[in-house]
C-alpha cells in the first residue's frame, strides 16, 4: 500500500467517527426537542434544552484541549463516545418510563452530560485530522470533512424524526446509543502517531497561551467571532418545532426534514469546494457566506409553505457550508501543531456553543417577540455582525489562502 492510499485510508476512518459521533448527536437533539415540547408545550423549554448543554460544554472545554494538546488524543475521543452513549441511555431510560420522577430534570441532566462529551470530540477530531494528512492537503480534506459533518446533519434528524414517526423516541434514542459505541470503534482502529509530549506546563498557563494566540491573531479571531454571532443570533434550528406545529403543521417527519435540509446545502457545498478549494478572495467569500445566510434566516422566518421554508434552509446551507469550509481551513493553517487541541477548543467555545446558546437566546427572543418576529430579528444582528467584522477586521477581509502557507 502506498504512503497515499495509507493516509486516505486512516482519514476514511476517521471520518466515520465523525459521520457516527454526528448521526448519534443529531438523533438525539432532534428527538430531545420534540420530546420537551411534547412535554411541556412551551418554547422556553426549548431553549433551556441549549442552555442545559452550553453550560458544561464552557466549564469542560478550555480543560479539554489542554488535555488534548498534552495527553493522548485517542482516549479522550473514545471517552468522549462513551459518555454520550451514556447520554442516549439515559434518554432512553426516560422514554421508557424507567425514570417516572422528574423526568424533565433527567432529559436536561443527560443533555448536560451531551455538553461534557462534545468538549472534547472536536479537539480530539481537529488534533488527530492534522497527524494522518500531510499538510498540504488539509484545504480538500476539510471540504470532504465538512461534507460528512453536513451529511450527519442531514440524516441525523431526519432518522430522528422517522423513527419517531414509524415507532417511538426510545427506539430513537437506543439507536442513537449504539452510534456512539460504533464511533469508538471507528476511532479505535484509526492509525495514526501520537507526537511526543510537549512539555507541561501549568493547565492555566497553557489555556492563557491559547487564547492569547487567538485573541492576537486578527484573520483567526475575525473568523471565528464571525461564525459565533452569525449562529448565536441567526440561526432558527431551535424553534423548528414551534414552525412545524404552529405554522406549517406537520408531524414529527417534517421536523426531520427541515433540521436535514440547512444540511443538504451543505453537503454540496462541501463536495464541491474539496474539488475546487478556494484560495484567493477567501476573506471575501466567508463575509458574503455568513450574509448570506443571515438573509436565508430572514427568509424562512416569512415563510408560510412548508417546503418553501424547506428550500430556503437548504439555502442557508449553501452559505453556511462555504463559511464553515474557509474558518475550519483557516484555522488549521494557522495554528502551530503543538496548540490545535487549545485552539479547537476556543473555537468550540466560540462556534459549537454558540448553537445551544444560540437556541437559548432564541427561545427568550420567541418568549418575547414572538415566533416569526424574534427569527427576522436575528437576521438582522447577523447582516450587522458581517458589517462590523468586515470593518474591524481588514486581513480577514483581504485574505488569501496561500498567505497562510
Amino acid at each position: 500500500m502506498s504512503s497515499l492510499d495509507k493516509y486516505r485510508w486512516q482519514f476514511l476512518k476517521l471520518l466515520s467517527f465523525r459521520m457516527l459521533i454526528v448521526l448519534s448527536y443529531q438523533i438525539m437533539t432532534t428527538v430531545v426537542g420534540w420530546h420537551i415540547y411534547e412535554i411541556t408545550n412551551d418554547v422556553l423549554a426549548l431553549g433551556l434544552v441549549g442552555l442545559s448543554e452550553v453550560i458544561p460544554y464552557f466549564c469542560c472545554a478550555l480543560f479539554a484541549g489542554y488535555a488534548v494538546d498534552h495527553f493522548s488524543r485517542r482516549m479522550f475521543g473514545l471517552i468522549s463516545s462513551i459518555l454520550l452513549s451514556l447520554s442516549g441511555f439515559t434518554l432512553f431510560a426516560v422514554a421508557e418510563g424507567w425514570i417516572e420522577s422528574n423526568p424533565i430534570i433527567w432529559i436536561y441532566g443527560a443533555i448536560a452530560l451531551t455538553g461534557v462529551a462534545r468538549a472534547f470530540i472536536s479537539p480530539t477530531y481537529n488534533a488527530i485530522f492534522a497527524l494522518v494528512l500531510p499538510r498540504e492537503k488539509y484545504a480538500k480534506a476539510s471540504g470532504f470533512s465538512s461534507s460528512v459533518l453536513q451529511m450527519g446533519l442531514v440524516f441525523g434528524p431526519a432518522l430522528g424524526g422517522l423513527l419517531v414517526e414509524w415507532s417511538d423516541k426510545s427506539v430513537a434514542y437506543g439507536v442513537a446509543t449504539c452510534l456512539c459505541l460504533f464511533a469508538a470503534l471507528a476511532l479505535r482502529i484509526v492509525r495514526f502517531t501520537e507526537p511526543a509530549p510537549i512539555l507541561r506546563t501549568p493547565i492555566i498557563a497553557s489555556i492563557g497561551e491559547g487564547l492569547h494566540f487567538v485573541l492576537n491573531n486578527q484573520i483567526l479571531l475575525g473568523a471565528l467571532s464571525l461564525d459565533m454571532f452569525a449562529v448565536l443570533f441567526g440561526g432558527a434550528i431551535a424553534m423548528l418545532p414551534v414552525f412545524i406545529q404552529s405554522i406549517f403543521h406537520y408531524g414529527p417527519e417534517g421536523l426531520g426534514i427541515l433540521r436535514s435540509a440547512p444540511a443538504v446545502g451543505a453537503v454540496m457545498t462541501g463536495l464541491i469546494m474539496a474539488h475546487r478549494p478556494i484560495n484567493l478572495y477567501a476573506g471575501r467569500w466567508l463575509l458574503t457566506a455568513v450574509a448570506g445566510f443571515g438573509l436565508c434566516m430572514i427568509g424562512f422566518a416569512l415563510s408560510v409553505n412548508f417546503w418553501v421554508g424547506c428550500m430556503v434552509l437548504m439555502l442557508s446551507g449553501v452559505f453556511d457550508g462555504i463559511s464553515v469550509v474557509m474558518r475550519t481551513t483557516i484555522m488549521q493553517l494557522a495554528t502551530p501543531s503543538a496548540m490545535r487541541g487549545r485552539v479547537s477548543a476556543i473555537n468550540g467555545i466560540f462556534i459549537g456553543s454558540s448553537n445551544e446558546l444560540g437556541a437559548f437566546e432564541s427561545g427568550i427572543a420567541a418568549r418575547w417577540l414572538g415566533l416569526v418576529p424574534s427569527v427576522v430579528y436575528g437576521g438582522v444582528i447577523t447582516l450587522v455582525v458581517v458589517i462590523v467584522t468586515a470593518k474591524l477586521c481588514p486581513k480577514l477581509r483581504r485574505l488569501a489562502l496561500h498567505q497562510l502557507n
